[in-house]
């Protein structure tokens, strides 16, 4: 730590002196990315830039709570066509659709959900039938890989209003 400024001497003068004297003692010799250019120099000013830095050097990632859960249902999904028993799918989708419910109770910060529980015995029948196989020989049916209507019948259309107007 340095002593304080005198109080007869600009600041200018102080903190130039003061690197000289640490350039002649060899302070700065030993710096990392000495004689490198500087790193990103040519990008768009960024005032997040060390954040960025931080995850990447420590292999971090960050998703909203949204899109975190839609990855974890597709990955859900995933791990659900390959398990080793109808039990292990049941287990895996229930977790999932309690996750689920539990976000769709609350607002999360993000792009919206658009999740809707799962049809576990949809799911099952799918699981049984791709690992079974197809009785009349054709490829296994595969889990259903859309989140939002997965194992679901489509609503109903909305009525129409049959009023007619009259000029």
């Amino acid at each position: 730590m340095t002593e304080r400024k005198p109080p007869n001497v600009s600041f200018e003068t102080w903190i130039d002196r003061q690197i000289r004297d640490a350039t002649e003692r060899g302070e700065f010799d030993d710096l990392p990315g000495r004689g490198k250019p500087i790193a990103d120099l040519d990008q768009p000013q960024d005032d997040l830039w060390w954040v960025r830095q931080k995850m990447q050097r420590e292999n971090i990632t960050y998703l909203p709570p949204t899109l975190a859960l839609r990855k974890e249902a597709e990955d859900g999904l995933a791990a659900a066509s390959v398990a080793g028993s109808e039990a292990e799918v049941r287990r895996i989708v229930e977790a999932l659709n309690e996750k689920i419910r539990a976000a769709n109770r609350v607002s999360l910060s993000g792009p919206p959900l658009n999740l809707m529980p799962f049809d576990v015995e949809a799911l099952v029948r799918s699981w049984r039938v791709e690992h079974a196989g197809d009785p009349d020989g054709g490829e296994p049916a595969p889990i259903a890989s859309e989140p939002v209507t997965a194992g679901r019948p489509a609503p109903d259309p909305p009525a129409q209003n049959h009023r007619t107007h009259r000029p």
